[in-house]
């Protein structure tokens, strides 16, 4: 396969590594670009920058919980001087009162639902995009139900750039589930806990580590045991319940979250635009400037 210059921009902007190095990596992996970004980092060449996880279009993300129902959701519009439009505020309110009350299992059924005004989901946005002048989508969402025993920690940060809910099960603690939640803002885990990462990463990532160490000059009697050290800081990248708790760095969040009498049952993380457009914020090292300064 030919590399293009837009193949190489687009690996350089995911791995932050040069030019060149990028076009090497694409040349020897044939324009596959997850297994050109492997081999950079392999060979130590990536930076494995998180720009993908920072980008962001313009809306809002919501949460709304009634009881021990809860819904996290996520309104895009075109400017985020729209999104502090008071007539948008206002339509994303109704989409989570109506969310809830009709639990659609998708998108695409609930934009097709009939509002209490009598329109259809689809149509009480087109309204508002008359009036407002901007395209207007609702998203995603997901619709989270607890038991009286649990608790729920809903988390906005910038007033909707960044939002999580946690369900803490077997605790009442609400404080707590939304620190944790804060947490969620902050170092964006994939899963709760190692159970939830599938064979085939571990797998792609021991790979990726083996030859990290093997390309060190390691003696290759104990890259083994180092790869699966290495893989222990990896799982604490990516599982919360390993991660070190950011109101106490010397507790790990499992141990937080069981000071409560509770375990993490599940988090949901939304960041405003994620994969959609073009934005450079890092709003979670904004969430954790905050969380340092005590607010």
């Amino acid at each position: 396969m030919a590399v293009t210059a837009q193949m190489v921009k687009e690996l350089r902007e995911k791995t932050g590594a040069g030019m060149m190095d990028c076009k090497k990596a694409l040349v020897e992996t044939n324009g596959d670009i997850e297994a050109a970004m492997d081999f950079l980092r392999e060979k130590g060449l990536s930076s494995a920058s998180k720009k993908a996880d920072r980008i962001a279009a313009d809306g809002t993300t919501a949460i709304l919980v009634q009881g021990n129902e809860a819904v996290i959701y996520e309104v895009n519009a075109e400017t985020d001087f729209v999104a502090k439009n008071e007539g948008f505020q206002t339509l994303v309110k109704e989409l989570g009162e109506h969310l809830l009350s009709v639990k659609p299992a998708s998108v695409e059924e609930a934009t097709a639902s009939t509002m209490s005004n009598g329109l259809t989901v689809a149509d009480h946005i087109s309204n508002a995009i008359a009036k407002i002048g901007e395209k207007i989508t609702l998203r995603r969402f997901e619709i989270r139900t607890k038991s009286d025993n649990d608790a729920f920690g809903p988390y906005l940060h910038m007033g909707g750039r960044i939002a999580v809910l946690v369900e803490l099960e077997n605790s009442a603690d609400s404080d707590a589930a939304r620190d944790i939640a804060m947490h969620v803002a902050a170092l964006n885990p994939k899963y709760v806990s190692r159970d939830e990462v599938s064979a085939e990463e571990v797998d792609r990532e021991r790979k990726v580590l083996t030859e990290q160490a093997l390309n060190e000059g390691k003696p290759e009697n104990i890259v083994a045991k180092m790869v699966e050290g290495r893989l222990g800081k990896f799982f604490e990248d990516v599982c919360l319940l390993d991660q070190s708790f950011v109101k106490n760095s010397d507790q790990k969040v499992r141990d937080f979250a069981a000071s409560t009498g509770g375990t993490v049952k599940g988090f949901t993380r939304y960041e405003v635009g994620e994969g959609i457009e073009k934005r450079v914020d890092n709003f979670a090292d904004e969430v954790m400037s905050q969380v340092n300064k005590g607010n």
